[in-house]
Parts: structure tokens; sequence; C-alpha cells
């Protein structure tokens, strides 16, 4: 969506806030001996003190909350009561919600306790491949661009990007134009992002794979090749300059 309004802008700040709490809580709550499931009725408590309902279960009927995924598993991994999470697993937690017809979107991985299978520097690229990402973004930049700084700076650390799998616009909808910012050059894609839009801007940095392949539940993703893979997602408003990160109270940069 485009913002064109003060309640517009105030409603987007609203969704937003809810999904980032919701996370950063999340993050603090998840622990070594807790179910995915506990950690997602955990997290859907809170959207929902809080007005919120779950994007992904209202878009598209997802069983869950939120969409956790661990070690292996890349994305839209399904909470489960049998899943007890260890010391060290590599935890992606997405959180995604609707308020008063305004959708929000945000997302992290992390370890569960200590680092003792070493994720920490995966992670770490990631969250700092996001942030440059996002302060090269404004109004006029190509998509394009964009990710070709996200799969130059993961190539710096040896890393691959997923290829089929991208940010999005957001707003009266979970996903919205432009539907596909990738995190590599796609020199087809001739797009440029518009001031005052909003967009879901993540993260797909892998040790092994480029492309993610869906289960046989029809919801989580794996890689084609393995290894594992850190994401991390604002949704942030397009402006002139630096751009407005609506999501920035989840604290995944701290």
């Amino acid at each position: 969506m485009s913002i064109t309004t003060e309640a517009e802008l105030i409603g987007m700040k609203k969704a937003s806030e809810a999904v980032a709490y919701a996370l950063r809580e999340m993050r603090n709550f998840a622990k070594p001996g807790i179910s995915t499931k506990e950690l997602d009725e955990y997290g859907g408590k809170i959207l929902n003190d809080l007005g919120a309902k779950s994007a992904p279960y209202v878009t598209y009927g997802f069983p869950g909350w939120t969409c956790i995924s661990v070690n292996k598993e890349f994305c839209h991994g399904i909470p489960s009561e049998k899943r007890i999470l260890k010391e060290g697993d590599l935890i992606n937690i997405d959180v995604s919600a609707e308020l008063n017809g305004f959708f929000s979107d945000n997302g992290g991985s992390f370890v569960i306790g200590e680092d003792v299978n070493q994720h920490q520097k995966l992670i770490e690229a990631s969250k700092e491949i996001l942030h440059k990402a996002i302060h090269n973004i404004k109004g006029g930049v190509r998509i394009s661009d964009i990710g070709f700084i996200m799969e130059t700076e993961a190539k710096k650390r040896g890393y691959k990007v997923i290829k089929n799998l991208t940010g999005h616009g957001i707003g009266r909808g979970l996903h919205e134009e432009p539907h596909e910012i990738a995190n590599y050059r796609d020199r087809f894609n001739l797009t440029r992002f518009k001031k005052n839009s909003v967009v879901a801007i993540e993260t797909f940095i892998s040790t092994t794979s480029t492309i993610a392949e869906t289960l046989k539940d029809g919801w989580t993703m794996v890689g084609n090749k393995g290894g594992f893979m850190a994401q991390h997602e604002h949704t942030i408003i397009v402006t002139e300059g630096k751009p407005i990160i609506l999501t920035e109270m989840n604290g995944i940069w701290n």
C-alpha cells in the first residue's frame, strides 16, 4: 500500500507494533524444553490481547498463529507439541498479523540458549545484510539493486541467498505489490521502490542451498541442498531519505 493519510500511518504503526512486540516477547520466552506449539500459543495470546489476528491463519488457513522453523527448516514451520526446543537450536519465528484492516510482518532467527552449534555467525550476517539493504532503500531505487546488495554481502561472508523466497509489499493485505523483492539482482525486474509505499524487507541467507522446497505437510520449506538459513525481516515505509522502520520495536538489531 501507499501511505496517503495520517489515519493510514497510524494504522500501520499500530499493526507493526503488535507484531514487533509479539516477536520480541516470543524470543524472550523461547528456551530449551518447551515445544514450538507452546511458544506459538504464547505469541498467539499476545496478538489476541492486542486485538490482532494471525495473518497466515486469516489469509491462508495456516495451522498456527505464527511460523516457527527449527534447524534445517527454513520457513513456514508448523508449531507442534512434538517439536521440543533444545540448547543450540537455530530457530526462526515469523510473526505477521492484521489489526483494524492493516497488515504488518516481521521475523528473526536466533539461537536457543548457548550457541553450541555455531550458528551465530550466520545470524549476524543476516542481521547486518538486512540493515545495509534497508538503509539503501528510498524512492526511485531499483528493487534489483537492493537484491544485488544482499547477494553481494552474503557472498562476501561465504554464504548464499535463497532465490525463490522474497520480500513483498504489505498494508491492506499480507502480500501486495511489489510481490518480489528478491535477495539477488533479478535483471528482469525493472521496478523501483515508490515513496510512501509499505514493504516487508527480508533476508534469506543460507549456508549451502539456493532454493527452498516444500515438504509433504504443504507448508514447511527446507533447502534443496540442505544446510541452514537465517531470516530477518522488517516492515518499512519508503521515503525520499532514511526509511521509517515500523517494526523496529522487535529489537532484532539490538
